[in-house]
């Protein structure tokens, strides 16, 4: 069997990094060399790096009438004109976690009540997982929330004026929010990592 994750944080040795750009996020161009499988090391390597953070997503769930809530919002980065797919994705409740010492977790349950009017007084960790790490520094936390769907309005909206927000809520079945991942209805990582864990963990909570 093959010997996985042979290097460690001592093996790729930053040489020098520039700020580029700051602004809601930032953008640093980064010199390193590291450590080759062949046991040599690299050249100068040059990468730009998006330094977001961290974000924290809840994955929603109600064990007792097996549903979950989803938020449906517009995504710049989706944007494509010549495309007919729309911006306006299918997501989990999520929110950036702000620099300093906030927990992801309370994150979550921020996030809960300002984009669906959630009340949920205690998650349980999922996943930790990188987003694109090729190019972006950003760590996602995903949770789970178990809470009482009754009390959520499907097609209710929420958000923060200030930040722009326009946020519609769905209260949809457990088994229709996985069919739209298969169909690729539902197709931002976030969204798609946490209904797949969910598949996998569900029966553990369902009532």
């Amino acid at each position: 069997m093959a010997k996985l994750r042979q290097f460690s944080q001592q093996d790729l040795h930053l040489l020098k990094e520039e700020t580029v750009y700051k602004g809601h996020f930032e953008l640093k161009k980064m010199y390193f060399r590291h450590k080759l499988f062949s046991g040599e090391m690299s050249g100068e390597i040059v990468r730009e790096l998006l330094i977001k953070g961290a974000a924290a997503a809840l994955i929603a769930y109600d064990p007792v009438r097996d549903s979950i809530i989803l938020v449906e919002q517009v995504r710049i980065g989706a944007y494509d004109p010549k495309s007919d797919a729309s911006p306006w994705l299918l997501e989990l409740v999520a929110g950036m976690v702000d620099k300093g010492n906030e927990d992801p977790a309370e994150v979550a349950i921020r996030e809960a009540q300002e984009e669906a009017g959630l009340i949920v007084n205690q998650v349980e960790h999922a996943l930790s997982i990188w987003d694109s790490p090729g190019g972006q520094l950003e760590r996602l936390h995903l949770f789970l929330g178990l809470i009482d769907s009754s009390t959520v309005q499907s097609g209710a909206t929420h958000g923060l004026e200030e930040e722009g927000e326009d946020i519609l809520v769905h209260v949809v079945s457990r088994e229709q929010a996985y069919q739209w991942v298969c169909e690729g209805k539902i197709d931002n990582v976030i969204a798609v990592v946490g209904l797949q864990w969910l598949q996998l963990n569900y029966q553990k909570y369902k009532m």
